[in-house]
């Protein structure tokens, strides 16, 4: 019951909806309240969200929806790349190709998102959009950078969220450049990858060009 809360939640604070904006002020009965549980499993849903880093908790209150400062998002950002260049450096370093569900996982990825773009629909865009880049570090198999994705990805998806809300008219140049990146996937071009990475994700965070 607590997992599904924080999910719940944590969908909420990613999307942004209305009394779950940064700054909102979350109180863990009427959480627990609104999903049909007792207290117990909302504190325990709250505490999900503070260690994801989504809310910080106030003692006997409640919690505060976070909000990300431009040196988190830089942190969270060069962590992302490190994990996704990692996962297609091991292609590259093995010398073996993507398996063919990866890339059968990419194509649908991308044909989803050539869809939302279209009917422009940004909210389903951009869960399109962070299920690539965690399918791709999801490649490589490295139980260590699961982990880290599976504590980083509330975060990281809230950021996704963000850059594509903000900018809805940067959709076809984001779904463009991930072409780019599947395909350089299919070829473990590790690299190639790292570099355009970087400035895929900076750009769409710092579209300003600010991006080191």
């Amino acid at each position: 019951m607590a997992g599904r809360i924080a999910a719940a939640v944590t969908r909420r604070i990613v999307e942004q909806e209305p009394g779950y904006e940064p700054g909102a002020f979350l109180i863990e009965a009427d959480i627990a309240k609104s999903e049909g549980a007792s207290r117990t499993p909302g504190r325990e849903a709250m505490l999900q969200l503070e260690r994801w880093g989504l809310v910080r908790m106030i003692p006997k209150k409640g919690a505060i929806v976070t909000l990300t400062g431009e040196k988190e998002i830089r942190d969270l950002l060069a962590t992302r790349i490190m994990l996704e260049a990692e996962s297609v450096r091991t292609f590259d370093s093995n010398g073996t190709d993507p398996d063919a569900l990866l890339a059968q996982d990419l194509a649908d990825l991308l044909a989803r998102q050539r869809d939302s773009a279209a009917a422009q629909d940004l909210l389903t865009f951009a869960a399109d959009d962070y299920r690539f880049h965690a399918r791709i570090i999801q490649s490589g198999g490295n139980d260590v950078i699961m982990g880290l994705l599976e504590n980083l990805g509330p975060r990281l998806a809230r950021l996704t969220y963000q850059a594509v809300i903000n900018n809805p008219h940067m959709a076809t140049k984001y779904l463009a450049e991930h072409e780019q990146l599947a395909q350089l996937v299919a070829e473990s071009d590790f690299s190639t990858y790292a570099s355009l990475a970087h400035k895929h994700v900076f750009d769409a965070h710092f579209p300003l060009g600010s991006s080191n």
